[in-house]
Formats: C-alpha cells, sequence, structure tokens
C-alpha cells in the first residue's frame, strides 16, 4: 500500500500516462463505471458534481472496468465517445483496468484496503465510489447503490481536509 493515494500512476482513456501526483492538494472521487449497468445513469449526477466543485478542487476519475457481468464491453476510445454523448462526461476517464483479483489496479488494491466495504476488500459490484482527502491517505468509500448527488456533505468535508 502506498503512503498516499497521489502515489499511485494510472493511464488515460487516450493512452497518456497518469501520475496521480498530478491531482495532489485534490479532492478525489475515484468511481468504477461501466456503460451498460443499471447504474450507468448515474455518470450524469458524477459529472454534476465535477462541474460543481471542480473550482473547490474536486476532480472525478472514471475508471471503466468490464468485471462485473461484461458490462463495460466497449474499447477505450468507445466508453470515452459513449460517455460524451450520452451524459456529457467531462471528467477524466482511464483505460478499462480491472478492480478485483490478481489483476486488480494497484490503485484499486490500495482503495480497496483504505476502506473496506461489506464483502471485505473486495468490491461488490460497478460504480461503486471512493472519496479521497486532500492529503490522499483518508478515503471513504460509497456503495454502488448511493446516488452521486447524496454524498455533497461527504465531498464538502474532504475538500475541507
Amino acid at each position: 500500500m502506498a503512503t498516499t493515494i497521489f502515489e499511485h500512476q494510472a493511464q488515460a482513456n487516450d493512452g497518456r500516462a497518469v501520475s496521480l501526483e498530478t491531482y495532489h492538494g485534490k479532492a478525489l472521487l475515484i468511481v468504477n463505471t461501466a456503460s451498460n449497468c443499471g447504474f450507468t445513469p448515474q455518470y450524469k449526477g458524477l459529472e454534476a458534481l465535477h462541474r460543481k466543485y471542480a473550482d473547490q478542487g474536486l476532480v472525478v476519475l472514471g475508471f471503466p472496468c468490464d468485471q462485473f457481468a461484461h458490462q463495460e464491453p466497449g474499447s477505450d476510445s468507445e466508453i470515452a465517445l459513449f460517455c460524451s454523448r450520452n451524459f456529457g462526461v467531462s471528467f477524466p476517464l482511464m483505460s478499462k483496468i480491472e478492480v478485483n483479483g490478481p489483476n486488480a489496479h494497484p490503485l484499486f488494491a490500495d482503495l480497496r484496503k483504505r476502506a473496506p466495504g461489506i464483502i471485505g476488500d473486495q468490491i461488490k459490484w460497478n460504480f461503486t465510489k471512493f472519496l479521497v482527502t486532500r492529503d490522499g491517505l483518508t478515503v471513504k468509500r460509497f456503495a454502488p447503490t448511493v446516488e452521486p448527488e447524496t454524498m455533497e456533505a461527504d465531498i464538502l468535508k474532504a475538500l475541507g481536509a
């Protein structure tokens, strides 16, 4: 486990390497996403949070994942087009990853350990959300059923940290 979340690397949806250090000092809302899930309409709420709180330091990061019922079958470019066309997504999307198992992205392995859920440190389904404070140390997990707009009080706390 890294000292802070900002020590991790990821790959952007367009193939660029991204150091999460780029976001040091910002609060992060990290979400494993999917385009063909019952929770997919949450993209709208995530985008609304991103737009409302970006100037205060919130960054929403979407990590597409196809580990749950093959609900994210598309390529990175197809996912980006779907999100933009259907939900106006402007927040950063990363390349498709795994969030559980031996090939889980190190960021998600770290997030799962910092904020276990009801089934331990595994992720139960798409649209599990992790809110990370500005210092990169404190992580709060939200279940897939939690609508983004209900998270505003917690986001304001994370932005104040």
